[in-house]
C-alpha cells in the first residue's frame, strides 16, 4: 500500500507512536510518505533522521509565532485552538498535490485533524484514518479541575467545550478512528452529538521499541532511587511531579532520609526546577538517552493525577525491567495484575509503602521488574500494532474499490 501519513509534529523517539508505526509499516513492505512540520534545528535533525527510514518526508517550517497566530484567530470562533495550532496551508497543498498516488491517508491527533478534513472535502472518496491517539476532551475535563499548573487549568477550561464539540463531530468525518485505550474509546463515544453517525473506532495500543528499551545487566541499580520520566512542559507531568514532591516524597524521607528522586525530561518549568536539591532531588532537563536513568533506578514512579491513553513511560520502564509503581487509573489501558507486573498505590501513603518494599527487597525488585518485561514483550509490539493498522487500511481500500464499481 501507498500511505500518506500526516503528523502535526516531527516523529522521533519521544513522539513514539507515529515514529514506530511509520517504521513498522515500512518494515512490513508498505510505502509511507510523511507530511509533517516543526519549528527549529532539533525538528530539522529529526526530519533528516526520518528521511533515512521511510520513503519521503514533506516538511514545512512552522515557527511558534505562526501557531500562535493560528490560535489567536480561532479565539472568536468555536474551534478548539488545538485543532488549528499546527495548520500550515503549504503542507495541505503539498498533500493535495501528491494525493493521487496514495491508497489511504492517515492523520494523527486533534492537531492534525484539519488536514484530514481538508482531504475529505477535496477528495471525498479517499479513505482517511484519524488516529485521535487520546480523547482530548477526557484529558481536558480532568485537567480543568486537577492540573497542578494554573495556566494548564485555565487553558483546559477555555478549550473544554470547544474540544468536546469538535471531537464528537470528527468521529463522523473520517472512515475509521483509532485510539490507544478502551477508556478513550468509551470517552469519545460518550460525546457523539445527535445527528452524527460515528465511524468504527478501534483500540490500537502503543508498543515499545524493544530493541532500544531493554534490560542492561552491566549497570547496577542504585539503592533507594526513584525515577520519573516525561516531557516536563506537559501539564499532566507537571501535576505528577508536584504530587510526588509535595505528598509522596516527604512520607518517604520521614522513614528513609536518603531516598533520591530523579526527574528526567525536557523543558522543566521554573516551579519544578526550584525544587531541585543536589542531594535528594535531581532535575535533569533534556537528556540524550533516558535509558541509563531507568537502568540505574530502583523503581519508576507514575502517580497519575489525570491523563488519557497509555502511559508510554510505564511501558518503557517495564521494557528495561525497572519495577513500576503507579495507581489504578492506568489499569484500564493495561492487561496487568497488580502486584505482579507492577505495584499499584492509590494514595501518597501507599506509594511510599510500595517504594519502601522495593528498597528493602531486591528479590521483589527483580520479580516485578522481569514480570513487567515479559508483559511488554508479549503485549506491546509495534510490528503487531502496525499490522493491525495495515489490515484496517486494506479493508477501507477494498470497500472503496467496491463502491467505485
Amino acid at each position: 500500500m501507498k500511505i500518506a501519513y500526516v503528523v502535526p509534529y516531527v516523529p522521533n523517539h519521544i513522539r513514539t507512536r507515529s515514529y514506530n508505526l511509520i517504521l513498522s509499516l515500512t518494515n512490513l513492505g508498505h510505502s509511507v510518505d510523511v507530511f509533517t512540520l516543526g519549528s527549529g534545528i532539533v525538528d530539522e535533525n529529526d526530519v533528516a533522521a526520518l528521511r533515512s527510514k521511510c520513503c519521503h518526508v514533506y516538511y514545512q517550517h512552522q515557527p511558534i509565532w505562526r501557531s500562535l497566530v493560528n490560535s489567536t484567530l480561532a479565539v472568536p470562533s468555536s474551534k478548539p485552538l488545538q485543532s488549528v495550532y499546527s495548520w500550515h496551508p503549504n503542507l495541505a497543498a503539498q498533500l493535495k498535490a501528491q494525493l493521487p498516488k496514495y491508497d489511504v491517508v492517515h492523520v494523527e491527533h486533534l492537531r492534525g485533524s484539519q488536514y484530514g478534513k481538508s482531504i475529505k472535502a477535496y477528495a471525498p472518496s479517499m479513505p482517511v484514518v484519524w488516529d485521535s491517539v487520546d480523547c482530548i476532551t477526557h484529558l481536558f475535563k480532568q485537567a480543568s479541575s486537577q492540573s497542578g499548573s494554573i495556566l494548564g487549568k485555565l487553558m483546559t477550561r477555555f478549550e473544554l467545550g470547544r474540544t468536546r464539540n469538535a471531537e464528537g463531530r470528527l468521529l463522523g468525518a473520517f472512515n475509521h478512528v483509532l485510539v490507544t485505550s478502551s477508556t478513550d474509546r468509551s470517552a469519545l463515544l460518550d460525546i457523539v452529538p445527535d445527528g452524527v453517525n460515528p465511524s468504527p473506532i478501534t483500540v490500537l495500543s502503543n508498543g515499545v521499541d524493544q530493541g532500544y528499551f531493554r534490560p542492561n545487566l552491566d549497570i547496577e541499580r542504585a539503592p533507594d532511587t526513584l525515577v520519573f520520566s516525561g516531557k516536563m512542559s506537559y501539564h499532566a507531568n507537571i501535576s505528577m511531579v508536584m504530587y510526588l514532591l509535595n505528598e509522596i516524597m516527604p512520607r518517604l524521607w520521614a522513614k528513609r532520609p536518603g531516598v533520591r528522586l530523579v526527574v528526567v525530561g525536557k523543558d522543566p518549568p521554573a516551579e519544578i526546577q526550584k525544587l531541585a536539591d543536589s542531594s535528594r532531588v535531581h532535575i535533569t532537563g533534556t537528556v540524550d538517552d533516558i535509558r541509563p536513568y531507568l537502568w540505574k533506578a530502583t523503581a519508576a514512579v507514575v502517580p497519575l493525577v489525570y491523563g488519557a491513553g497509555v502511559q508510554n513511560k510505564i511501558l518503557e520502564a517495564m521494557a528495561t525491567a525497572t519495577p513500576v509503581i503507579t495507581n489504578s487509573k492506568v489499569l484500564s489501558s493495561l492487561d496487568v495484575t497488580p502486584g505482579r507486573e507492577l505495584l499499584v498505590a492509590d494514595s501518597a501513603e501507599d506509594f511510599a509503602t510500595c517504594a519502601l518494599k522495593l528498597f528493602e527487597n531486591p528479590a521483589l525488585q527483580r520479580t516485578v521488574g522481569y514480570s513487567g518485561l515479559e508483559y511488554v514483550r508479549k503485549n506491546h509490539n509495534w510490528d503487531e500494532s502496525a499490522q493491525q493498522m495495515a489490515d484496517i487500511y486494506g479493508q477501507l481500500i477494498t470497500q472503496q474499490a467496491g463502491r467505485a464499481l
